[in-house]
């Protein structure tokens, strides 16, 4: 078959209705294509299962979530803190909360890993599926699938991961729905029901009414009326089905007290990816990378693709780079562009039905290897212990109702171990939950370098009976002890425990 160049205006003008026409060819010659991707990348998951728990704010979600289950309601104010003041807390993630409770507590550490890989399975579907309907061919489809679902968890960056147990797997999931749901505008009116669950499940809900705006642009640049007024109605009814939530409108306030925070620059996953790089994890995520904007750069123009998937790609890359947190995105919606240009690529006369063949069999290998390889890590599944339960009962036992200058890090699994008889000074839920003042005060003391001054400050403010810290922290070790009389009276695999000295010593 002979190639052509296609103008922009064409590129421009390739009707929605090709790619689904396309998924409708493929649909029943790329089954080996979805079995290999879900049973392989489900392997992988699960093999990486003890980064799926590993994210620090893990712990306050299961006991938010077992608080709202118990009270009936999403509590107004933090119930664990004594530093929260007349601040709102605006848990957007409710819903996620409750169940992840349920299932951890009618499955335990196992459940949970389970869920995180079915909703990894869900992603992975949905996206080959994406690639398939772009027009690429299956081998394509599967390669670029395979690349974006194997790096977008970023499990080297851990715990800036991606598909862990936390809510942020609502947010993959989703994103992913309404990328694919918008290429084929026929179900797009479905799109305001899913919003209503993803609305109470993460904060970050939002995107996809960036994704929608970005499919919009690109029907108006098609003169595409009837696509626009469908992902017009869809954006209207899914704005309508935002304010289905117990915060209402103030919803909006919980996501802004977020974007834009001074905190962001203390926390990892808002730093730039520059500084995320893990090597030689990061490794194959730069090839990547390298390899999209020089298919890009070279073919981008030429190449049969839509509008939407490249613009979303170049502008999560762009977002990713600035902030690490959006590079995943990157990856699953440059799976698009990533396949067509692969399938350019390739051989244009390969054995489809003998690679088909192959990859279902691989498929039922991977499918016989997948409950083995979690049965073999299931007892050894549980939070890290960088708060273990002997910390906790040390913790109940002295300093039950004690005013506690915890780190950051550990403020979740604190919140989970003592359900608030321990008060705490801080967490990873941030500005959601404590005054910005607070906060401030906090990042005073979070460097390397103590500042004698900001700590006294900060100790004298806050009335801080004992300060829980990592005991790798010689510095801080040398201030309390060495210069100001408090007593080590308790460490951990991680942590060491403070005492302020009786007064008048």
């Amino acid at each position: 078959m002979s190639e052509r160049t296609l103008s922009v205006r064409e590129v421009l003008a390739e009707s929605p209705a090709a790619g689904l026409q396309a998924s409708q060819t493929f649909g029943t010659q790329a089954f080996g294509t979805y079995a290999f991707l879900i049973s392989l990348l489900s392997v992988f998951y699960v093999s990486n299962a003890s980064l799926l728990l590993s994210h620090y704010d893990l712990g306050w979600h299961l006991a938010a979530g077992e608080l709202i289950r118990n009270e009936g309601h999403v509590p107004f104010q933090d119930p664990w803190s004594f530093t929260l003041g007349t601040k709102q807390w605006f848990n957007l993630s409710w819903l996620w909360d409750v169940a992840a409770s349920m299932v951890f507590k009618s499955a335990g550490y196992g459940g949970l890993v389970v869920l995180v890989v079915a909703c990894g399975a869900l992603i992975v579907g949905c996206l080959a599926s994406a690639c398939l309907g772009s027009g690429a061919s299956a081998l394509a489809a599967c390669i670029a699938t395979f690349a974006a679902c194997l790096l977008y968890p970023a499990y080297e960056a851990a715990p800036n991961s991606y598909l862990t147990a936390s809510p942020n797997v609502a947010t993959m999931l989703f994103s992913v729905v309404f990328y694919r749901e918008c290429l084929r505008p026929a179900k797009l009116l479905l799109l305001p029901v899913l919003m209503v669950l993803w609305v109470n499940l993460h904060g970050g809900f939002v995107l996809g009414f960036l994704i929608l705006a970005v499919f919009g642009g690109g029907a108006l640049l098609r003169r595409d009326w009837t696509g626009f007024r469908a992902i017009a109605l869809a954006g209207v009814g899914c704005l309508v089905a935002t304010f289905v939530n117990p915060l209402g409108w103030q919803i909006y306030q919980g996501v802004t007290a977020t974007l834009g925070h001074f905190v962001q620059r203390n926390i990892g996953e808002w730093l730039p990816y520059s500084q995320n790089i893990e090597l030689p994890g990061s490794i194959p995520g730069l090839v990547y990378i390298v390899a999209f904007i020089a298919l890009e750069l070279r073919h981008g123009v030429s190449t049969k693709i839509r509008l939407e998937p490249r613009l979303l790609s170049w502008l999560f890359l762009g977002l990713g780079l600035y902030q690490f947190r959006y590079i995943a995105f990157f990856f699953i919606f440059s799976a698009i562009p990533m396949a067509v240009h692969l399938d350019r690529l390739l051989p244009r006369r390969l054995p489809l039905l003998d690679i088909q063949r192959a990859l279902l069999t691989a498929a039922i290998v991977g499918a016989c290897v997948l409950p083995l390889t979690f049965f073999r890590i299931q007892p050894a599944l549980g939070m890290p212990d960088m708060l273990s339960e002997r910390d906790a009962d040390y913790l109940q036992t002295r300093l039950a109702h004690a005013r506690v200058l915890n780190h950051w890090n550990v403020g979740g699994y604190l919140i989970f171990r003592t359900h608030g008889s321990v008060p705490l000074f801080v967490d990873g839920r941030a500005a959601t939950a404590y005054p910005d003042d607070l906060l401030r005060d906090y990042f005073k003391l979070v460097h390397w370098e103590i500042d004698d001054g900001n700590w006294d400050e900060v100790l004298e403010k806050y009335h801080i009976d004992a300060v829980l810290w990592m005991k790798s922290h010689d510095e801080l070790r040398q201030f309390l002890v060495g210069r100001r009389g408090w007593r080590e009276d308790h460490t951990g695999p991680h942590t060491s425990v403070y005492i302020r000295p009786p007064a008048g010593r």
